[in-house]
């Protein structure tokens, strides 16, 4: 069938494959480059998805309709994104008291700051109505599974193109030098010279603003990494924000020496260190005479970039394995114990997916994390996090979560100065506490303990044993926002859905042509907005059992895709599909997925038969939404139309996923359960108005 297919393939499947490439690859582009120069859409960038969808559903409704607002082609509209985030340098700094996002939160905010966010919005939604418009007219011109095939042939190849360049750690002058490749070929040939000279310009700009800063800059699969020598240290950023300092071990502050000034006596033989980094926290260990360590880091290019220049060449000793991986999915699988478990300020700073709003390390600070960590402890063992946590109700949150996994109350250390530093400590070694030690824990009444000869100093503000509230809101899988006091939709995300909600409405409203707007497809609406929900809690699912790698991620996407193409397969093969059954089969693993927790299938020690369970149950509803899909899609009678609907109602349903803050991801399916519910009844309507009609 595949064969036959392939020889069908002429200038219109062409034109679709290279379109649907461009389209994936440049919303590939969009969500890992703005958020490096605009460093808070690396917490927003399910915004640049919205974007996305919203441009390619009126771009498609449009098509080659010339009586739009949108004149200015898409080469140009790069350029114009490029030059201002470059140039302006802005920036979105977000204050909000439900939610902690790493700032330079006591700096006055700029004018610009309100603005930036829906002008970035504006003009991505620009680029991807004029990168999706030929779909537009070339969707009609083929059989509608056959258009759809190729379509998603198209966005397969762009993942690949895309992880192939984050393997290799490829700057962006690359990527938007494919993506432009691509695009000559979409496009009329019009205007070639004033089109080549923008996107000569855009390339310049991009290559020069790579090139003139005196930072070392390199692109790892997460974020832009830049580094500069200074003062005998090296310091790195991560998309312009400070993350890491590459010092001599003694150099270091003194929270990362507090667990082996306090359990002088006490010789931790294996040593787990979850967050390695460049290396520091390996070093300071192997100076206290540790015998074997695991390190592990989930980027491998800041492994990389600390195994070349820390000056105490930690990575290099024989006495420390490396594991490039994600930490929780390295607790999953990995069966040792050990005397010390250290989680070293394991804060990524960036989402782990676009589809939705956790970060890379979320699944590591859960209850049930923090839980397996415990149970990796040997009977003497301790389990240590520290960081610049900022906030003094995220430190007694973690207290609780603590408190309530181990039965004991933590032992705390909290610093002054920058950042709201603290340390945590917890485990079976806690029971040999200096009795001197072993009081609650006061901001008053500072015991007076040796101070460590090692580590810059940093005034103690308190310690002692810290009582938590367990009754409070606590990380969970489910609801795995340990950076959010309680469950809410904080208002800052209210206020900007609600404008990007009123932003995608105008656009539709003076955009897309009247005549076509009198068509639009409210079935295929709902199916994209349920789709879209089912896809965000599938990925989050998986990042969940199998980590959060970057790998992982573009893994499971890729296979989203290929179920998706299997659907329109099977669509093909057969004429008669019983659709009413696999609406009900469909049902019946959405509410299976709903009453069975995730973390459940985590008890399952072998990992292929945990990944056979994990696929049966989470990609089985996603199959067999495609192939409710595709039986639709192949009976629609404006294939455009059709698309576009779905398109935005993926927006839609991308904006639903914020639900999670206050309800945790598996409410998410009583919403999908809900839209399929609402797509079914139009469907239905549909037809009984087409029956009448033609009576």
């Amino acid at each position: 069938m595949i064969a036959n297919f392939l020889k069908k393939i002429g200038h219109i499947e062409i034109n679709i494959f290279l379109t649907s490439f461009c389209i994936l690859f440049f919303e590939l582009i969009c969500i890992r480059w703005i958020p490096a120069y605009v460093f808070h859409f690396g917490f927003f960038s399910n915004y640049i998805l919205l974007a996305s969808f919203l441009g390619i559903g009126i771009g498609i409704l449009i098509g080659e309709n010339k009586n739009n607002l949108i004149k200015i082609n898409f080469h140009s509209i790069v350029l114009v994104i490029v030059s201002i985030i470059i140039f302006s340098q802005l920036e979105v700094n977000l204050n909000s008291n439900d939610i902690l996002h790493y700032a330079t939160e006591n700096q006055a905010l700029k004018i610009e700051n309100f603005i930036s966010l829906p002008i970035i919005f504006i003009l991505i939604t620009c680029a991807f109505i004029q990168l999706s418009r030929p779909l537009g007219f070339l969707l009609p011109k083929l059989p509608p599974l056959n258009a759809y095939a190729i379509d998603i042939l198209g966005s397969m190849i762009g993942i690949i193109t895309f992880f192939v360049l984050s393997y290799y750690s490829l700057p962006p002058i690359i990527w938007f030098s494919i993506l432009f490749i691509a695009t000559s070929f979409t496009f009329k040939k019009t205007n070639i010279i004033p089109n080549f000279f923008v996107i000569f310009l855009t390339l310049a700009i991009i290559f020069i603003s790579g090139k003139s800063s005196s930072y070392d800059t390199y692109w790892s699969p997460y974020y832009k990494v830049t580094g500069l020598a200074h003062s005998n240290e090296y310091s790195i950023n991560v998309n312009n924000i400070p993350h890491q300092a590459i010092k001599p071990y003694d150099k270091k502050e003194s929270l990362y020496h507090k667990v082996y000034e306090i359990f002088s006596q006490n010789k931790f033989n294996n040593v787990l260190i979850i967050g390695a980094g460049t290396g520091s926290d390996i070093a300071i260990a192997l100076h206290y005479g540790v015998k074997h360590i695991d390190a592990v880091e989930i980027d491998p290019v800041i492994y990389n970039i600390g195994k070349r220049l820390h000056p105490d060449h930690p990575y290099q000793d024989r006495r420390v394995n490396v594991h490039i991986n994600d930490g929780r999915a390295f607790l999953q699988t990995n069966q040792s114990k050990y005397d010390l478990i250290i989680f070293a300020l394991p804060d990524s700073l960036t989402l782990l997916t676009s589809f939705s709003n956790l970060r890379l390390e979320s699944f590591l600070l859960t209850l049930e994390s923090l839980k397996k960590a415990h149970e990796s402890l040997t009977n003497k063992g301790i389990l240590v996090l520290y960081n610049y946590y900022r906030k003094d109700w995220f430190i007694y949150k973690l207290a609780s979560m603590l408190q309530l996994i181990s039965g004991e109350k933590p032992y705390v250390t909290t610093y002054g100065s920058w950042g709201r530093a603290a340390v945590f400590m917890s485990g079976p070694l806690l029971n040999t506490l200096n009795p001197q030690l072993n009081i609650p824990y006061s901001e008053n009444n500072k015991p007076q303990i040796q101070t460590n000869l090692y580590g810059a100093y940093k005034p103690i503000v308190g310690q002692g044993r810290m009582t938590g509230n367990v009754n409070q809101p606590l990380a969970t899988d489910d609801w795995p926002f340990i950076y959010m006091r309680a469950p809410t939709i904080p208002i800052v995300y209210i206020i900007t859905l609600g404008t990007l909600m009123l932003g995608a409405f105008f656009f539709i409203k003076k955009c897309s042509p009247k005549d076509v707007l009198k068509k639009f497809n409210w079935h295929f609406f709902f199916l994209g907005s349920a789709f879209m929900m089912l896809e965000t809690r599938s990925l989050v699912s998986f990042s969940l059992l199998f980590g959060s790698t970057w790998i992982v991620n573009s893994l499971v996407f890729f296979s989203i895709l290929f179920s998706v193409l299997l659907a329109i397969l099977v669509n093909l093969k057969f004429k008669t599909i019983p659709i009413k059954f696999i609406y009900c089969l469909l049902f019946v693993f959405l509410i299976i997925n709903y009453f069975m927790p995730t973390h459940m299938f985590l008890a399952i020690p072998i990992p292929l038969l945990r990944y056979v369970a994990c696929s049966t149950l989470f990609f089985m509803p996603i199959f067999l939404a495609n192939i409710v899909f595709s039986h639709s899609f192949k009976n629609a009678e404006a294939a455009n139309i059709a698309f576009a609907s779905n398109m935005l109602g993926a927006m839609v349903g991308g904006g639903f996923e914020y639900l999670a803050l206050a309800f945790g991801y598996q409410s998410l399916l009583l919403i999908v359960i809900i839209f399929y519910i609402l797509a079914i009844f139009i469907k239905n309507s549909m037809l009984e108005k087409s029956l009448i009609h033609n009576k």
